[in-house]
């Protein structure tokens, strides 16, 4: 073999090794490029998918994978929408690129919801305030009647005061959750707290036989007296109305206080039926004939200004409220 075709030999056999360690470092590259995208894609917080002029899915993120439901209700030929699915709302955006579109689907059900709040905040507190002052007038009318009247009209009257007394508590809370809440703590006896929870029982109508066992409220507390009153009015209604819609003809109530030298932890118990927590915390959303939503998810706010916490275990049903020293 001579030189010349012996070192043409070798420079061809360098050429392979230079083409095939570029050809690794491209694929190399490709693949990571690859991987780049592909995070890209699942990081995005949007459902995604790529579809061919079919209509068939070339590409799909993971949370799209999950959504198929929603893809099958987006229109292709429009290139923004919203879908509603499963009580969820989602903002669907269309691109075009080449032979294929490049679908967005984003969750906008929290924004929907926040607007839908707001706006009706607004129209409760106009309506609260519209009927705060008719209401105050009827319960004073009321109180006099009350005073004139013989021992036949009284439970009436009384009745008339209870629905009263609801209205007005309505009211409170819809103007404290559209206003915000704000605390003013301050030092006293836990045994005020059980009589106003004792109050508040008095005032609400039910009809079964409901036992009420209240526990360790002893010694002192800092917090907002008024707002707690109402926490502890909320859950103690809802427990009330738990146990009327129960198949059983009577029920108890149990409301225990105890204090680690760190935390005031309250449990609230009942025997009625159990809760949905799906709806529990969403104002003005309720499964009950009674109320308008606002009880638990404004009793949220006033633990959280408080800095406290609130748990919920459902076997047995037990919620649990833990104020800070």
């Amino acid at each position: 073999m001579s030189d010349d075709i012996k070192n043409t030999l070798e420079s061809l056999i360098e050429q392979t090794y230079k083409v095939e360690r570029e050809y690794k470092s491209l694929s190399a590259s490709y693949e990571n490029m690859q991987k780049f995208v592909k995070e890209i894609v699942e990081s995005l917080g949007a459902a995604l998918w790529v579809v061919d002029k079919s209509g068939n899915i070339v590409i799909q993120n993971t949370l799209a994978s999950s959504l198929g439901a929603v893809f099958s209700c987006i229109n292709l030929g429009l290139k923004s929408q919203e879908i509603e699915q499963n009580s969820s709302v989602y903002a669907v955006k269309i691109t075009k690129s080449g032979e294929h579109s490049v679908i967005l689907a984003t969750d906008i059900s929290a924004e929907k919801r926040s607007a839908r709040l707001v706006s009706m905040g607004a129209v409760a507190a106009h309506l609260s305030h519209e009927i705060r002052n008719p209401i105050g007038a009827v319960a004073l009318l009321t109180s006099t009647l009350l005073k004139r009247s013989d021992a036949k009209n009284r439970p009436l009257i009384e009745e008339i005061q209870r629905s009263l007394s609801r209205v007005e508590r309505i009211i409170k809370a819809t103007l404290l959750f559209t206003k915000g809440v704000r605390i003013t703590p301050q030092n006293f006896a836990l045994s005020e707290l059980k009589a106003a929870c004792q109050n508040a029982i008095k005032s609400y109508d039910y009809s079964k036989e409901i036992e009420f066992n209240f526990s360790g409220f002893d010694g002192e507390i800092c917090a907002d007296f008024d707002l707690l009153d109402l926490v502890f009015s909320n859950f103690i209604f809802n427990a009330i109305d738990a146990i009327e819609s129960s198949d059983d003809e009577s029920g108890e109530i149990s409301i225990k206080h105890s204090f680690d030298g760190a935390s005031h932890d309250f449990e609230i118990s009942d025997s009625g039926v159990g809760i949905d927590p799906k709806v529990i915390y969403e104002p003005f959303k309720t499964t009950k004939l009674k109320g308008n939503g606002l009880g638990l998810a404004l009793s949220i706010e006033i633990i959280n200004a408080h800095k406290g916490s609130l748990a919920l275990q459902k076997e047995p049903k037990i919620f649990t409220i833990s104020l800070p020293k």
